[in-house]
């Protein structure tokens, strides 16, 4: 893993995007075609904003796959995660192949299956992802499942990740947010052949300190990503305020 400590969020963001147009623009060039994953929440609104106003990426020559989405809510709802997407990335650039997660779908079963199999045939050349403040990536809440081969799997929501969503002003009290999601497993996310970590702000030092300098295990599930040869972690300096100097240069 590189871990990469730069003293602003905007900064930092921007540092994540052109690492990750780089990528994109790689993988065309090489092989006529990306595949790419997305996250959504505050940590990647101003990566997302840099990334779809990067030059030179045939947007129509990518897929996106979507890292997560609550069950049971609309993509209309203010807090979907679909929506998300399709206002700071879909509406701004042509990508070629959209795989949303639809969290409402009747058959919840036949959507997961559909997911699956979509993503069991091809490659994922880069995941874009954060950090949640209780150490989660995706929705893989503490403990997390490392063993599954599930690509996308249904998961339970513990209370620190849903007072996460209310703090961040998704949802109005902890009883609107959902229980349960649909989350990327992480196994499938360190599947990955690269994989750009953008994670910022004060309320997150606790999160990014524990998943870098404790044991790799479950209980904190973004310690799995130092065991990825292709990682890049991007944080700002609040969020790299609790490391060591070694623990920076990681």
């Amino acid at each position: 893993m590189k871990i990469n400590v730069y003293d602003t969020p905007t900064v930092a963001s921007q540092a994540a995007a052109d690492a990750a147009a780089g990528i994109l623009r790689e993988a065309i060039q090489a092989k006529g075609h990306a595949v790419f994953v997305a996250a959504t929440g505050n940590s990647q609104l101003e990566f997302l904003k840099h990334l779809t106003a990067a030059p030179g990426i045939s947007w129509k020559h990518t897929t996106l796959f979507h890292l997560d989405e609550y069950i049971g809510i609309p993509s209309s709802h203010p807090a979907s995660f679909r929506r998300y997407l399709r206002e700071r990335l879909t509406s701004r650039v042509p990508v070629g192949n959209v795989h949303f997660v639809q969290g409402d779908a009747p058959d919840l079963a036949a959507e997961l299956e559909r997911l699956n199999a979509a993503i069991a045939a091809t490659t994922v050349d880069v995941a874009f992802i954060g950090i949640g403040e209780n150490g989660h990536i995706a929705f893989n809440d503490p403990p997390a499942d490392f063993a599954t081969e599930t690509p996308f799997i249904v998961v339970d929501l513990d209370d620190a990740c849903r007072r996460q969503q209310v703090g961040e002003g998704w949802f109005g009290s902890i009883e609107a947010v959902p229980r349960q999601a649909v989350s990327m497993s992480v196994k499938q996310i360190m599947t990955s052949a690269r994989i750009l970590c953008t994670v910022l702000e004060k309320r997150k030092a606790h999160a990014v300190k524990a998943c870098l300098a404790g044991e790799i295990g479950p209980m904190f599930p973004a310690s799995i990503l130092r065991t990825h040869p292709g990682c890049d972690l991007f944080l700002d300096r609040d969020a790299a305020g609790l490391l060591s100097q070694a623990g920076r240069s990681a």
